[in-house]
């Protein structure tokens, strides 16, 4: 289990003349094991949060710390982390499972040389636990639903055993049931691994049924992190107050 330390950190964005803060003097820990979900409306910088942490982005200024060590110069391979993003990052050219070949839901476990029996083994159990039927290993992306990717984006998540999970809108696309059921999904996932996640929604209903904190953003700034009991009984400003109610 790692700790997930951001202290003070900025991110800032040129648009030809303008410059945009994303984020902005940000502090706040991810305790080792808990899953940290962070909330604000579209544009706030959460996304963008979570890609410095991941390592595809590198702040102008503030530090990052995984389980105590300095990561500002660490690659994206070196930390440790698997982000599984809203768009999905399917490879089109793949098959969704073929133990045997260079798959979607095989490729991390392909590219460190596990057998096609371990491979096979390993992920029956993750395919299952996602709701990803057989009869649809053998299709490409493009033959997929919005749905249907988002399965295979998770289970490709679930291969490998990262200390960080970083979660940006996963079940988005899902309908209604298939949302409840994947959101237990992700919290047994998470407790089964003892890993640390953090969870990027605007979706409070998702917020509550997962978080151990709620962390709410607005302008690229923390406003205020806590349980959901903690929000709900003392929110720091008019803004929070509304935001749990939305």
């Amino acid at each position: 289990m790692t700790r997930v330390q951001l202290e003070q950190v900025t991110k800032r964005f040129r648009h030809g003349r303008e410059v945009v803060v994303a984020v902005s003097e940000f502090s706040l820990t991810g305790e080792s094991g808990e899953f940290l979900v962070v909330v604000g409306p579209s544009g706030c910088g959460k996304t963008t949060l979570l890609r410095l942490i991941a390592g595809l982005e590198r702040q102008d200024s503030g530090h990052i710390y995984l389980d105590g060590v300095l990561v500002d110069d660490a690659p994206v391979g070196k930390r440790d982390v698997q982000m599984i993003f809203q768009s999905y990052a399917l490879w089109p050219h793949m098959k969704v499972l073929d133990e045997r070949r260079y798959s979607n839901v095989s490729f991390a476990l392909k590219i460190r040389k596990w057998s096609p029996e371990d491979i096979a083994v390993r992920l029956w159990d993750v395919t299952k636990r996602v709701g990803l039927e057989s009869k649809l290993f053998s299709r490409k992306p493009d033959q997929l639903s919005a749905g249907q990717k988002q399965r295979v984006a998770m289970a490709r998540s679930m291969t490998t055993s990262p200390k960080v999970f970083l979660m940006d809108e996963p079940i988005t696309n899902l309908d209604p049931p298939s949302r409840v059921k994947m959101r237990q999904e992700i919290k047994q996932w998470h407790t089964k691994l003892g890993a640390t996640t953090m969870y990027v929604t605007h979706n409070m209903a998702d917020a509550f049924a997962m978080a151990d904190r709620i962390a709410i953003m607005r302008d690229g700034q923390l406003v205020q992190v806590g349980t959901m009991r903690e929000l709900l009984e003392s929110p720091a400003d008019e803004f929070v107050r509304n935001y749990l109610r939305s």
